[in-house]
Order: C-alpha cells, then structure tokens, then sequence
C-alpha cells in the first residue's frame, strides 16, 4: 500500500485502494466530497499529498491531483464528447491533447461518438464521459459521489472494473455510495456516515460481514 493521499484525521486514503463512503440519504456523503475539494469550508484540517489544504481554493486542490465525479454526471449537454473533455483540463495543451486522446481510447464508447453532444449519450455513456473528464487532469486522488446511480447491471460491472484497474496502478480512490454491497466488493474499507459524522470504519469484509450494516445505511 501507497502512502496516505487524503487525511481527513477520522480517516485516511492511501494511494493504491479504493474506499467506500457509504450512508443513506442525508449522511453526508456530498457534503465530504464538497469539503475535500473546497467547495464548502472545513472544520478540522484536511491533507492533500502531506499538505494541508484547508485554505485552497478549488482550482489548487485540482491542479494538486484531486479528480471529481459529481453525483448525476453533470457534463456540459451541450458540448460534443471532445469539447467536454478538452474543457476540464488545466494541463498545458500539448498534454491536454495527448490525454484527450488517450480517454478517447480507454473509453471506446466515447472514442466512437467523440463529436457527439453529450445530452445525446446514453446515461452510461454520460457517466463514462463524466470519469473521463474527471481524468483529464491525471488526477492521484478520484471522488466519485454516486457513480452508478441509474446506471444498467452491465455499465456498472463495467465502472467497478475501472476503478480497481485504477487502484491497481495507485491511484486513491474515495467511492460514495448508498448501495454497500455494491461497492464493498472493490473496497478495502468502509467509512460510514451518519448524520455528518463518521460512526464506523471497518474493512470490506468484515463490514459485509456485519449483521447492523443495513440499519447504519438507513440512518443518515
């Protein structure tokens, strides 16, 4: 295992694994993915690659290598595929179209339809774009909130094995989700919230193992 990617003091991500956030609506589980990227403020400090990072704007934090998937994808409808992807990117353009070209590889369903609007994609389409675009600045750290969220069984066997391909090669992935026994298939840890707090961090296994899980998940 890498060393730690995100800090948090309750918990930390090490480069190299994927950990689930997991609780019902209304945990928090946005509410930390917004935190950790600034988009709201913190209350105790937060560390980014050994660096604290509580004061940085936005724009830092995603130069530093954070990559975001915001819950229902919100790409730009309007934009074509390459438009999407060549927008999201702070790299320097020589890069910038040496990356665009390389997720329009990874991701073939993309690669195939690169001039396409994206409200004409289908919901996995859109959500492969919404990943692709988050990699576009070849992040070390992925948030993912809610990735398969209306997503069909095979998009979603799909989503997961990228993920852990990613981890594989080190990256530190932090996955929300409602639907534990989903993502606690990839993870090696679970981080349940409740109501904003974290009230339990457990391994994978032992938290699917656990008999209480559905009632922590239905308590947010």
């Amino acid at each position: 295992m890498n060393a730690p990617v995100l800090d948090l003091g309750d918990f930390v991500v090490n480069g190299g694994e994927i950990v689930a956030l997991l609780g019902g609506n209304g945990a928090g589980k946005t509410a930390m993915m917004e935190t950790i990227l600034g988009f709201r403020p913190a209350t105790s400090p937060i560390r980014l690659f050994g660096k604290d990072v509580s004061s940085l704007p936005v724009e830092r934090r995603v130069a530093m290598g954070v990559g975001y998937v915001p819950e229902g994808r919100r790409v730009f409808a309007g934009l074509t595929v390459r438009e999407n992807l060549e927008a999201s990117s702070l790299l320097p353009a020589d890069e910038r179209r040496r990356c665009l070209e390389e997720m329009l590889a990874a991701f073939p369903m993309l690669g195939e339809r690169p001039e396409a609007q994206a409200w004409l994609l289908s919901g996995g389409q859109q959500q492969m774009l919404a990943l692709a675009r988050a990699m576009m600045n070849k992040p070390r750290l992925l948030l993912l909130d809610e990735p398969t969220l209306g997503l069909a069984p095979l998009v979603v066997v799909d989503l997961l094995q990228r993920l852990t391909a990613m981890a594989s090669d080190g990256m530190a992935i932090l996955l929300a989700e409602q639907r534990a026994g989903l993502v606690l298939g990839v993870a090696s840890r679970g981080v349940v919230l409740s109501r904003g707090r974290v009230v339990r961090i457990v391994s994978a296994p032992d938290l699917l193992a656990d008999p209480t899980l559905s009632d922590l998940m239905a308590n947010g």
